[in-house]
């Protein structure tokens, strides 16, 4: 596992102090930060996917050939 060294700014050091309140010590606290943040990264991009699909043409006529195929369309 690697080290990260991180500067803090009153702003940054007012979050660590919230989000070691319950408990966690500030590595975990900048470990849940860092995990929650990707997470929200993956739903957007997975959104901004799922809008890219709905407007493609192409998927559209694959996703009905397989519903097809699965006899769950006509």
């Amino acid at each position: 596992m690697g080290t990260l060294t991180v500067r803090t700014d009153e702003a940054v050091e007012t979050a660590l102090r919230a989000l070691t309140g319950d408990h966690r010590t500030r590595s975990e606290a900048a470990r849940y930060a860092i995990l929650r943040t990707y997470g929200e990264l993956q739903l957007e991009q997975a959104g901004e996917d799922a809008e890219r699909l709905r407007n493609d043409p192409d998927d559209q006529a694959e996703m009905l050939a397989i519903q097809r195929f699965m006899g769950v369309a006509e």
